[in-house]
């Protein structure tokens, strides 16, 4: 068993306020949990406007499964429109 997570500092252009970037996050954490069945949460800068991150954790059979859905949900965080990416940790538990 393997234990995995992955952290994403983004970027949010054009939230001014709290009330717009808890859209944004939102809509990204629900539509990651309902895709990839993986547990969501902010988990820092929760009170910049234009700035969150947002961390996941999973469990798969082996690494490479892991590997292979941490890298899924990082391309659909990537191509998600109301974020950019600036920075990414991720961690594999054996």
């Amino acid at each position: 068993m393997v234990v995995a997570s992955q952290t994403w500092e983004l970027s949010l252009p054009g939230c001014a306020s709290l009330k717009e970037k808890r859209s944004v996050i939102r809509s990204l954490r629900d539509r990651l949990r309902a895709k990839f069945n993986v547990s969501v949460a902010e988990t820092g800068l929760q009170d910049a406007h234009a700035r969150a991150e947002i961390s996941i954790a999973l469990v798969a059979s082996d690494r490479r499964l892991a590997e292979s859905m941490l890298d899924k949900v990082d391309g659909f965080v990537e191509e998600h429109g109301g974020a950019v990416i600036v920075r990414l940790d991720r961690e594999i538990h054996r």
